[in-house]
Order: structure tokens, then sequence, then C-alpha cells
């Protein structure tokens, strides 16, 4: 698979620290630059960063179904190798992190065969963080 450049994707958060805590601590992304109103991290390779913007509104996420689970709408995240998405499943369980979908193959033994999960950060972005058991597969029908 060909490399590709990394993105840049900025959020915003309510909650600066939580948020900081979270992303540092939690999926384990290195701090870089920040300033009292945002925070860049290294997002697995990719630069993410987080922008403080008070609520608005409380607005639940659109959904859309998926395999019979509501995916929420809009939601980011990174393709993780097979064994680290497991550990990370593993250590997001253990920081009793709440999913939106709990982690589960797709297609099983079908082309395509995946691993994906959901949760949400502090300020309520939803994340999904795949797999795929042959990562040739990715655009594959």
């Amino acid at each position: 698979m060909a490399t590709i450049p990394p993105f840049h994707l900025a959020i915003p958060v309510d909650n600066l620290e939580l948020c900081r805590i979270f992303y540092r601590d939690i999926l384990n992304c290195k701090e870089g630059r920040s300033s009292e109103n945002w925070v860049d991290f290294n997002f697995y390779g990719h630069q993410l960063v987080i922008h403080c913007k008070p609520k608005e509104k409380n607005e639940d996420l659109h959904i859309n179904p998926v395999d019979g689970k509501n995916v929420p709408v809009p939601h980011f995240g990174v393709i993780l190798k097979w064994e680290s998405f497991h550990d990370l499943a593993s250590h997001l369980k253990q920081n009793d992190i709440q999913f939106i979908i709990e982690p589960y193959i797709r297609f099983e033994g079908q082309v395509g065969e995946q691993a994906t999960m959901f949760f949400k950060d502090p300020s309520g972005n939803a994340l999904e963080f795949k797999s795929f058991k042959d990562i040739h597969q990715l655009f594959a029908k």
C-alpha cells in the first residue's frame, strides 16, 4: 500500500483540558504545539488539532444504520494494524471508555473483513478505529 501524506484535522472541543488528557493519555497521541485555546497532536502520524469552542446547543449526532448499528455522523479515526486495534480496544475498556459501538468484526470470512469500534471524546466528537484482516482489501468490493 502506498504511503500517503499526513492529513490535518481541526475539531472543536468544549473542554480543552479534558480532551488534552483524553488524546494524550487515553489514545497515547504525542502532544505538539499548543496555546491556551488549542493543542495539536500526532494522531497516528497525522496532525489533529483540538480547538476550544463553547457548545452552542446540545445537538445529538446524526446516525446512519449500518449492520443494524447506529453509526454516528460525522466521525473520524484511523485504520490500525490488526493486533494494534485489539490492543487499543482492550486499553479503552480498561480505562472505562463508553463505546457507541463495541468492538466487533464486520464481513467475517469475507472480502473486506474488518474490526471496528466507535466511541466519543469528552466533547462528544465521534471516533471510529478500524483494522482490516488484510489491508490490501481496504477498498475491495
